[in-house]
């Protein structure tokens, strides 16, 4: 039976306002979906950073099967580390030259004491690695489709440098976190001072070998040692300084390092200044 016009017409109109009706809730719900994947996404950041000293290998390990079974091939952008799952991606920048590659976790190791990577040979070699056997490393985790080798060095890269929290390669790993906290009655701002070590030693005579040595290439220096005890074990740390800034503290590594002295510069909190 054929429907006159008028409630045909009225019919087609409900149809449509029913569908659009509908459409609403789903419009909606699809738009706070996607804020609240913005959201979990802000809340889950997460960066990790180590620091500490890279060595190298090549041609004796070239073809070798390592840790993660793949074959060793110094001439791609690799690298060994103790923990980091393989397939992970480091940028790696030496900051006395400011190179930096990215290379991906293809190894174990390195298993030697005070190293927190072995890099390929062709990675190394910008770095300066290669020509002094090892040098001071900072290593951020980038995302997995960022291009293996040759990239600029972070822009933060001075702060990176300056936190001691990544002293030795331990691993930063920060989340962004809000928090309530009071306002200080009276604001203290404590200033760090920074100093370079030049070697940690079981011998008070190799301390003070170091001391002596420290003392020939710039007799201005104020080089002490300082003496503590771990795990029943006396240990002499060789230090120059104290320091206002970084720089000032990394000009004297530098100077040393000419000398045929190795050092590291460190943060020393205002607490704990002498």
């Amino acid at each position: 039976m054929k429907l006159p016009l008028r409630q045909r017409v009225s019919g087609s109109l409900i149809a449509v306002l029913f569908a659009v009706l509908l459409a609403l809730p789903q419009t909606t719900r699809a738009t706070r979906l996607s804020d609240d994947e913005k959201a979990l996404t802000a809340t889950s950041h997460r960066t990790a950073v180590l620091r500490g000293r890279a060595s190298w290998y090549g041609r004796e390990h070239q073809g070798r099967r390592t840790s993660s079974g793949e074959r060793f091939d110094r001439h791609k952008y690799t690298c060994a580390h103790k923990t980091l799952p393989f397939g992970t991606r480091l940028r790696v920048t030496n900051p006395d030259n400011g190179q930096a590659v990215v290379v991906r976790v293809a190894d174990r190791g390195p298993f030697r004491q005070a190293r927190i990577l072995d890099l390929s040979e062709i990675a190394a070699r910008p770095l300066g690695v290669i020509t002094h056997g090892s040098a001071e490393v900072v290593a951020e985790v980038v995302p997995d489709d960022t291009p293996l080798g040759p990239i600029a060095a972070p822009a933060d890269l001075a702060a990176l440098i300056e936190d001691d929290s990544l002293a030795l390669g331990t691993p930063l790993e920060t989340t962004e976190v809000a928090v309530e906290v009071p306002a200080p009655a009276a604001p203290v701002v404590l200033k760090p001072t920074y100093v370079v070590q030049a070697g940690t030693f079981g011998d008070a005579r190799n301390a003070a070998a170091m001391q002596a040595k420290i003392l020939a290439v710039d007799q201005q220096l104020s080089v002490t040692v300082a003496t503590e005890t771990v795990a029943s074990r006396s240990l002499n740390r060789v230090v120059i300084g104290e320091f206002a800034d970084w720089a000032t503290a990394d000009a004297v590594r530098k100077r040393l390092q000419r000398g045929g002295i190795t050092g590291l510069v460190r943060k020393v909190p205002a607490a704990a200044a002498h």
